[in-house]
């Protein structure tokens, strides 16, 4: 999903995150008092207290949203680096279909920030991105929790976000069914 890649200040990317990770891991991000990522998206910040970060997201847009299997997602978004971004960035993620942990890595931030165009250093200053993504026609349907926390090579925290996304049958797919098929 590399819907992720702008949600995380262009860290991720699906391809990426396809692939990463073990089956199960033991790695949880902490998550506590959540609120909303400004702009229309699922997206929530993954604590109230973001004034350590290093990256105010101002707002992330997604079109369509919620995404949808088998289309193309535009992500817009934009916010203020407050420090550069330096060589051994890196992020925590978790992905879990429902209960099921299908990724827990840690990857380094800046081969994943290429995937939108970015590299690091990146330096202090207004960011916006704008970046559309093929979203497979074969993710298989349910409900997808996201959980990515970044921090810089010091340590110093960048963001942390989750996310929950659902995803459904094709409306296309339904109606393409031929009631003498069945």
């Amino acid at each position: 999903m590399r819907l992720l890649s702008v949600f995380c200040i262009g860290a991720l990317s699906a391809g990426n995150l396809a692939s990463a990770g073990s089956w199960f891991g033991t790695d949880d991000v902490n998550v506590s008092d959540v609120q909303k990522v400004p702009g229309d998206s699922p997206l929530e910040f993954c604590d109230k207290d973001r004034a350590e970060d290093i990256v105010v997201i101002e707002k992330v847009d997604l079109s369509p949203n919620p995404p949808q299997a088998g289309t193309q997602l535009v992500i817009h978004a934009s916010g203020t680096v407050n420090a550069p971004i330096t060589q051994g960035a890196y992020v925590k993620l978790v992905v879990k279909y429902g209960l099921i942990r299908l990724i827990s890595t840690t990857a380094d931030l800046c081969e994943q920030v290429e995937n939108v165009d970015l590299k690091c250093p990146i330096e202090k200053g207004v960011l916006s991105i704008t970046k559309s993504v093929d979203i497979p026609k074969e993710v298989p349907p349910g409900t997808y929790n996201v959980f990515a926390d970044v921090y810089n090579d010091d340590d110093t925290p960048i963001t942390c976000l989750q996310a929950t996304v659902t995803f459904g049958m094709n409306r296309n797919s339904a109606e393409s069914v031929n009631v003498d098929d069945l």
